[in-house]
């Protein structure tokens, strides 16, 4: 499955969870996965908690976490001596 078939599993819907990303249309936020994962939860783990979960929801969430920050600018602050 390439990326875009990948993002194609985050889905925004206004109604849920204030327009945040979510799994296809599931109650469960991009967030919350990569705050699990960011916790130590291994993908298996969330695999048992949500039944309907896939691995392809998972490494969605992951895709979309890099898209986002490779859009970011980080600009470096010059220090004073």
């Amino acid at each position: 499955m390439d990326e875009q078939e990948l993002l194609e599993r985050i889905t925004v819907n206004p109604k849920i969870f204030g327009g945040k990303p979510i799994i296809r249309d599931h109650r469960l936020a991009v967030e919350h996965i990569l705050g699990m994962l960011a916790a130590g939860d291994t993908v298996e783990t969330l695999l048992e908690g949500y039944a309907w979960l896939e691995r392809e929801d998972v490494q969605a969430c992951l895709v979309y976490a890099r898209r986002l920050v490779g859009h970011e600018r980080v600009e470096l602050l010059a220090m004073e001596s």
